[in-house]
C-alpha cells in the first residue's frame, strides 16, 4: 500500500492512489509505503529514480551500516519502531527512510501507531510541518511519545501486579499468572529501551551530518532531551520487575515450605509411634499381647501418648501454624 502526502498550509493532507497517473500528478513531501508491492516499487522507482530496498535488506543491514549516503546522494537511514499488539507480544519493526530530491520515502512491512499519530496531529495542527524533515522529526518525537505512554502502560500493569502479589492469600496459580504478567512487561519495557536508543541513535545522526536548520536542531535536541527522561523511567521499571519477580519466587518458596513441613511434622510425630511398634513386634520368650490382656491397648496407648507429646510441642511453640 501506498500513501502519499502532500502539504498544504503546514498540514499534512493525504493523496489517495490508485494508478501510476495518480502518483504522477502530485508532488508530495513524503511518500509513505506499507509492504509495497512490486508495481509500486517500479513506480516509485520510474517517477522519482528512488530504488526502495526489499524487505530482506531492510532487516539485515548491519549496525554499522544503518545510516549512509548512496552514490546518487540519497540518504538512507534504518530505524527501529515498536510496534504492540493485542495478542502476542511486542515486537519492534524497522523503518527504512530514504531522503531524497527534498522528499521523505519510508518503507516499513507494518502499518505502525506511531505514523498514524503523525498524520492525524499533522492534519490538526496547520504550521507545524514546513518540509519533509520536519516530517521524519515529528516522526522519531512521536516515536519518544508513544514510548512514553507504553511506559505508563507498563506501570498500570505492574500496579495490579503487586496487589496480586501482595494479597493476604496467594496461590500457586496466582503465582503463575503473576510471573507470566512480570515476564510480558519485562519483555515489553526492555524493547523500549532498545527503541529509545535506536532513536537517539538516529536523532545523533541528523544533528552530526549538518542536515537540520537551526529550529530543527532545537527540536531535535529537545527529542534527545525526552528520550533521555525516559531512560530513567525505564530502569526504575526495571528495579520494579525484579522486585515484584523476587517477592514472587518468595511467596513461592514459602507455599512449598509449608508442604514440606507438613512431611517434616508427621515424620517426627510418627516416629516414635513406629518405633514402638516396632519394639513390640521383636521375638520375645513370651508374646505380650498373649499372655497379658492389656497388652494391645497398653501398646495402642503408647503410640497414641508418643504420637501426640511432640504435635503439642509444636501447636506451643506455634510450627503448625
Amino acid at each position: 500500500m501506498i500513501n502519499v502526502f502532500v502539504l498544504q498550509n503546514g498540514r499534512l493532507n493525504q493523496v489517495p492512489i490508485e494508478t501510476r497517473e495518480d502518483l504522477e500528478q502530485v508532488a508530495p513531501v513524503w511518500v509513505d509505503l506499507t509492504d509495497p508491492t512490486e508495481d509500486e516499487r517500479a513506480w516509485v522507482k520510474s517517477i522519482y529514480g528512488v530504488i526502495l530496498p526489499g524487505e530482506d535488506e531492510v532487516k539485515d543491514i548491519e549496525a554499522s551500516a544503518r545510516y549512509y549516503e548512496a552514490e546518487n546522494g540519497d540518504l538512507h537511514l534504518r530505524t527501529d519502531f515498536l510496534l504492540e499488539e493485542d495478542e502476542g507480544p511486542s515486537r519492534v519493526v524497522t523503518v527504512a527512510f530514504i531522503l531524497a530530491k527534498k522528499m521523505l520515502f519510508s518503507v516499513h512491512t507494518d502499518d505502525l501507531p506511531v505514523f498514524r499519530l503523525v498524520r492525524m496531529r499533522a492534519r490538526s495542527r496547520p504550521g507545524s510541518i514546513a518540509d519533509y524533515m520536519d516530517v521524519l522529526l515529528d516522526l522519531y518525537a512521536t516515536d519518544a511519545e508513544y514510548s512514553a505512554d507504553a511506559l505508563e502502560g507498563i506501570y498500570q500493569n505492574l500496579e495490579e501486579v503487586s496487589g496480586r502479589v501482595l494479597q493476604e492469600e496467594f496461590t500457586d496459580k496466582d503465582a503463575a499468572d503473576a510471573l507470566s504478567a512480570i515476564a510480558h512487561e519485562e519483555d515489553l519495557n526492555g524493547r523500549i529501551r532498545r527503541n529509545m536508543m535506536d532513536t537517539r541513535r538516529a536523532v545523533s545522526f541528523l544533528m552530526r551530518g549538518r542536515l537540520l536548520n537551526s529550529d530543527q536542531f532545537e527540536e531535535a535536541r529537545q527529542i534527545l532531551r525526552d528520550i533521555e527522561s525516559l531512560d530513567g523511567h525505564t530502569s526504575f521499571l526495571f528495579d520494579k520487575i525484579n522486585f515484584l519477580m523476587d517477592a514472587t519466587v518468595g511467596f513461592i518458596n514459602i507455599n512449598q515450605n509449608k508442604i514440606i513441613k507438613i512431611f517434616s511434622v508427621a515424620s517426627v510425630a510418627f516416629l516414635p509411634p513406629t518405633l514402638i511398634a516396632s519394639v513390640y513386634g521383636m521375638n520375645f520368650d513370651f508374646i505380650p499381647e498373649l499372655k497379658w490382656h492389656l497388652g494391645y491397648p497398653w501398646a495402642w496407648g503408647l503410640m497414641i501418648v508418643s504420637a501426640a507429646a511432640p504435635l503439642m510441642y509444636f501447636r506451643r511453640r506455634g510450627w503448625l501454624r
